[in-house]
């Protein structure tokens, strides 16, 4: 008996020595979570045509990203998908965005675990985003949670659009869009902040929620997550994005502001971090926009509690992934309602070329990077001269001039490619117009001369500094020199046809000018927004001033039916087929046409050649102060001169 207890014994004391490291191992063992991110991807559910290393490749598209995150979830089961907003609005799909809510249920295809807004979200106006996210839950398939903190309910259901204020805070609810969100991982508990940035407010013209302070909203959202849950991280997908100036990087200000977060996933800005930015324990990552780029990354626990960040990734979604069969269905079966529901009006199908293109044009990051003639803007540009003049538009007088700026241009046209009229749409496929009808139209309007030259100064002086503000024109022709003072660098502006034939801008005169209708409305605000110091005021006919909430009276329609930017294209390019023998972009389009002449001259004589009224008054301006020093110096002078004598007589 006794030795049958000290066997006993023996053994226990055998499997605690075996136990006791085993467990120690298994303690010591520090936390992981595997996270893939993504952000912008702007409804680019298909592959898409990407230059990479020189060469372009068919990259990106929903069934391609399946494949790596299957991939990843063969590697760690329990992977953490993130997406940072703005994954609407930039194909056909998003046509069928409020009916079908196709780019967020693809998200939930995708396995995706958070998403929040991005101010492309809010394109489709209150309504719209109301029906989509209503569409999305009808659905019946598995949705990704929206986080979003800094919202301003209060502000919103006081303010001026309180009516879409309370129609988005129901549909929120419906949906369960909440400041933040929980999920396991594995053995980790994951806290997930939404925020929406101040630069993507700016830049949603038609959102109708108020915001809070991006960064004091997530300080207490932080706050309340570490009273009431027991999260072992914190992590932020936000819409605010970061810039080479770090004093105007958002989700860099972001990061030293709240250290208690471990990772930024940053949209909105399209960087492409090829190495995290990090500040203090927390990381900002970018994986770039469209989902040419999926990011990959994997977090482990320290002993302090914090996170490291390993093994971080961008990978390309090039023909190394292939196309997941079922994700590629998924697809087909989101897009196929974009024929009868949105193009049959407009006599277009999705799939139906238009014209062949011969030539090389600029890739659409490079456009307005700088100041120069591009021949897809002038392509733009023309189409909606094309359009107008061959329409008829109510309006007797002909449109003198048309404006594409470079940061409503969204696509280009890829060489030796047939343009389809799904690529049509991807040119300028941002907005919706009053109609409810996806697309801004086109606004006509009239403009003195002058105010055509003033436009013309705030490409040649603007753009350089904000290159989605280089303006591509129909119809004019300018010359700048860079080396000139700003708002006084262009010395010469004329009307240019498209066979080289100039004449004259009288100042006094009114000239019709189309544009898109968020165009119309950036060039209605630059006299507030230069306090003043340029004047550029859309006028009707007769010469009265338009306010901008009366500017979508000045819409173009051709039958009842808004012009939207993206159909003039389409039409411009399917009237090739009657100028061509096979249908392909003329050769007009290979080169530029002297619409902007670029003079480096660096000498006296032309930096000072006829300065017009904003240089004057700065001369004036600099000289009254030169003039004013001068003064005091004298006085001073004199003074210290006559204080010196009184010393000397005593």
């Amino acid at each position: 008996m006794k030795l049958r207890k000290k066997a006993w014994r023996v053994l226990l004391l055998f499997l605690i020595g075996i136990g006791v490291p085993v467990g120690a191992a298994s303690a010591a063992q520090p936390k992981e979570v595997q996270i893939a991110f993504t952000h912008d991807l702007h409804s680019h559910l298909e592959p898409f045509y990407l230059e990479e290393d020189g060469e372009e490749k068919l990259v990106g598209g929903s069934a391609r990203m399946m494949n790596y995150l299957k991939e990843l979830r063969n590697q760690k089961e329990d992977l953490l998908y993130l997406d940072g907003g703005d994954f609407s609005m930039g194909t056909l799909y998003q046509t069928v965005y409020s009916t079908q809510a196709a780019e967020l249920r693809m998200l939930g295809f995708l396995g995706a675990d958070v998403t929040t807004f991005g101010n492309h979200e809010f394109d489709y106006r209150s309504k719209g985003l109301a029906e989509m996210l209503q569409a999305a839950k009808d659905s019946g398939d598995t949705v990704p949670p929206l986080v979003v903190c800094n919202i301003d309910w209060d502000a919103t259901l006081a303010g001026e659009q309180a009516e879409d204020g309370a129609l988005l805070k129901e549909a929120f609810e419906a949906y369960g869009v909440a400041p933040y969100t929980v999920i396991e991982k594995g053995d980790v508990e994951i806290a997930i902040i939404g925020v929406f940035g101040t630069d993507a407010l700016e830049c949603a013209p038609t959102c109708a929620l108020s915001f809070c302070d991006p960064i004091e909203a997530v300080k207490e959202t932080v706050a309340e997550i570490q009273q009431q849950e027991n999260a072992d991280m914190i992590v932020c997908v936000s819409h605010s994005g970061t810039w080479e100036e770090e004093k105007k990087s958002e989700d860099e200000l972001l990061a030293k502001a709240v250290p208690e977060l471990d990772l930024i996933v940053s949209g909105h800005t399209h960087s492409i971090l090829e190495e995290p930015i990090i500040h203090g324990d927390t990381a900002i990552v970018s994986a770039g926009e469209y989902g040419a780029r999926v990011g990959s990354l994997r977090m482990v626990q320290k002993e302090n509690g914090r996170w490291s960040l390993e093994d971080y990734q961008l990978v390309l979604m090039d023909e190394t992934y292939g196309e997941d069969q079922k994700a590629q269905e998924k697809i087909e079966e989101l897009g196929q309602t974009i024929d009868e529901d949105y193009l049959d009006q407009f006599g277009f199908a999705k799939d139906q070329v238009l014209a062949h293109n011969p030539w090389e044009f600029t890739k659409v990051n490079g456009l307005g990077e700088k100041l120069q003639e591009e021949p897809l803007g002038n392509l733009l540009a023309d189409s909606y001269l094309f359009t107008v003049s061959n329409s008829d538009t109510g309006d007797e007088n002909p449109a003198m001039a048309a404006i594409v700026p470079s940061g409503c241009i969204r696509e280009t046209f890829h060489k030796d490619k047939d343009i389809t009229v799904a690529d049509a749409f991807q040119t300028l496929s941002l907005g919706i117009g009053p109609d409810g009808v996806p697309g801004y139209p086109l606004v006509s309007v009239y403009f003195t001369g002058k105010e055509l030259k003033t436009i013309t100064e705030v490409d040649a002086s603007i753009s350089p500094i904000m290159t989605t503000a280089q303006l591509y024109v129909s119809g004019l022709s300018y010359t700048a020199n860079p080396n000139r003072m700003i708002l006084n660098k262009v010395t010469d502006v004329k009307f240019q046809d498209m066979e080289g034939n100039v004449q004259e801008i009288q100042d006094d005169k009114l000239y019709r000018v189309v544009a898109d209708l968020y165009s119309g409305q950036m060039m209605g605000s630059v006299s507030d927004q230069s306090y003043g110091i340029l004047s550029i005021v859309p006028k009707d006919a007769q010469g009265n001033e338009i306010p901008m909430d009366k500017l979508e009276d000045h819409i173009i329609h051709i039958n009842g039916q808004e012009l939207k930017a993206w159909v003039c294209v389409a039409e411009y390019l399917d009237s090739f087929e009657e100028t061509t023998e096979s249908a392909e972009i003329p050769e007009y389009y290979s080169t530029t046409h002297n619409r902007k002449n670029i003079e480096n001259d660096k000498s006296f004589g032309a930096i000072m050649k006829s300065p017009n009224r904003i240089a004057v008054t700065i001369f004036c301006i600099a000289g009254g102060v030169i003039f004013l020093l001068i003064l005091a110096i004298i006085l001073i002078v004199r003074s210290i001169k006559k204080r010196n004598r009184k010393k000397n007589n005593h």
